[in-house]
């Protein structure tokens, strides 16, 4: 007797076995104009790779598996190690081993910086948690090629495109990560509020150290080296590279007391430390430990905003892949005119994270070398914290909303979106909390005013002969003008306004007009800051927005 009750039909299968970057029209149009095409091909393969069935398999057992700390070996020697899933290791070879890690300072082509950002946008389509180390060792860069020894010691491992998983010295290694340590249990973001103390070793002078205290965060604990903040004597902070092993060959006395269980971000470790006299070097001038970690976070803090873009791409693309193949009420979702209007509204908000977040790309590259860029200085500067609180908090909303597309489907686990919506709130916590970004961003328009002028022209420039946007400019000019510090309480509103104002000028310079067009229009009149889909969508080329974020032959070939 057959005992099947029913077969199973109108079941959608989530995207998979595709090339990232080929169905990601706005992306590949967007490193041609930033002369970044010759690394197209690359970044094709790297979108393959990572598109497979196979990849997305390990992104789900890394995550499920997640990092156990092992503290001592089976005779009872301490050893702090962090054992990983096989595929977590998988991922990062792979992530490395394309080398945009390193490209903005193993190369000197332009469109070196978004070339490196297209490659961290398609790995976090797939998995977030090994951007973290890849992040924080691709900050560490420019930090460390400050110090010519350091480099020397430093630097080929650091650009080097293999990953090593050994845990030995790193004068053994030809490859290295790099970690931050800086959130203690009374300070959070206020740095200034650390204990953690450093006694140079051979005199106040010395650049070797012996540091004693804790950190209540420590990100990537089993990186082979971390940068972290401690208090000299004098009372000033300085910064510290505080490797695994001593120089001597012996482990270094930096004890994992337990591995954070977070609510996302699975797949990576986030530890908490003792110091009991950890050997460290200093990195930089004595007692400017807090400027040179935060030239640091200014990296990490641009790729919180490409781990959040990418986010939102992975959700709007498997919604939309979803809703296309789904029947409901005789007709495919992505047919059925609400839905059209959520979709609609993803896709708005998706190109517009990506051209703000290769837009911040460009200005790294072009605030570099001899003779910088003022305005890129001055997007770099400003821009970065502003869009980090932004795109960051939209990453959680927009996760929410594409995972509502799938229903049932996108709430468990076995669903990408599940722990894509865990994923998300990360990156508004991590390098600065979003009220920190808000308040940075004023503490800039009030110190760095020249840099505020440059891009308040920059963005004046598009916002002439479009009213709402002259509207919205005119909104921000008591920041401008200042005194900033009575405008704390308003730091968020300003945020939040100037992130919008300055996504609807780049896509007006570099986007479809159907882009452009439905972005204001959706965001710059009387209905804007509501949920996603809560719009006339007799003001958008819907068609033209949903295919130019999934073309429908990427669904076909599928």
């Amino acid at each position: 007797m057959d005992w099947s009750t029913h077969t199973v039909s109108n079941q959608v299968d989530e995207l998979r076995d595709v090339d990232l970057l080929a169905i990601d029209p706005a992306l590949q149009q967007h490193l041609r104009r930033l002369g970044a095409a010759w690394a197209l091909p690359g970044l094709h393969a790297y979108g393959t790779a990572l598109g497979r069935s196979e990849t997305f398999a390990q992104a789900a057992q890394a995550n499920a598996a997640g990092p156990v700390l092992q503290r001592f070996d089976p005779r009872g020697r301490r050893i702090d190690d962090v054992r990983f899933h096989p595929d977590w290791h998988a991922l990062l070879t792979l992530l490395r081993g394309q080398g945009w890690m390193a490209r903005p300072f193993a190369d000197h082509r332009p469109g070196r910086w978004a070339a490196a950002a297209a490659g961290m946008l398609l790995h976090g389509q797939v998995e977030a948690g090994t951007l973290c180390p890849a992040t924080m060792t691709q900050a560490a860069i420019p930090v460390l090629r400050r110090d010519p020894a350091l480099w020397a010691w430093l630097g080929e491992r650091l650009l080097d495109a293999r990953h090593d998983p050994s845990d030995q010295p790193i004068d053994a290694k030809p490859s290295i990560w790099l970690g931050m340590g800086m959130t203690e249990k009374q300070g959070g973001s206020d740095v200034r509020a650390n204990t953690t103390t450093a006694s140079p070793i051979g005199g106040p002078d010395s650049a070797e150290a012996l540091l004693r205290g804790h950190k209540w965060f420590y990100s990537a604990p089993s990186s082979d080296a971390h940068l972290v903040v401690a208090r000299t004597a004098e009372g000033g902070l300085s910064c510290y590279l505080v490797p695994r092993w001593r120089p001597d060959g012996q482990r270094n006395a930096v004890r994992i007391q337990r591995l954070k269980d977070k609510l996302g971000n699975r797949s990576n470790a986030s530890g908490e430390v003792e110091f009991e006299d950890a050997w460290g070097l200093r990195v930089g001038e004595p007692g400017r430990g807090i400027p040179t970690i935060l030239e640091m976070a200014t990296h990490t803090r641009l790729n919180c905003v490409l781990g959040s873009t990418a986010l939102m791409r992975a959700g709007l693309v498997q919604a939309l892949s979803y809703a296309r193949g789904r029947q409901a009420f005789g007709r495919p979702l992505a047919q059925q005119p609400l839905m059209r209007s959520v979709l609609a509204d993803l896709a708005l908000e998706s190109e517009a994270a990506l051209v703000l977040a290769l837009r911040l790309a460009q200005a790294f590259e072009d605030a570099e070398g001899p003779v910088p860029d003022p305005l890129a200085r001055a997007w770099q500067r400003l821009m970065t914290p502003a869009a980090k609180l932004w795109v960051c908090k939209r990453a959680v909303a927009q996760a929410g909303e594409a995972l509502e597309v799938l229903g049932g489907n996108g709430y468990v686990e076995e669903s990408s979106l599940a722990r894509l919506y865990r994923e998300a709130p990360v990156n508004s916590v991590w390098e600065g909390s979003g009220n920190v970004m808000a308040l940075d961003l004023l503490r800039a328009l009030g110190r760095e005013r020249e840099a505020a002028q440059r891009l308040w022209d920059d963005l004046a420039e598009d916002c002439s002969d479009e009213p709402r946007l002259r509207a919205a400019l005119h909104t921000l000019a008591p920041a401008w003008q200042g005194p900033t510090d009575l405008l704390e309480g308003q730091a968020r509103q300003i945020n939040q306004r100037l992130v919008l104002l300055a996504q609807a000028v780049l896509l007006r310079r570099h986007a479809p007009a159907a882009v452009a067009e439905g972005f204001i229009a959706t965001r710059f009149g009387p209905d804007t800051g509501g949920i996603f889909g809560a719009l006339d969508p007799a003001a958008l080329d819907v068609e033209a927005l949903l295919d130019r974020a999934l073309p429908t032959t990427a669904d076909e070939d599928a």
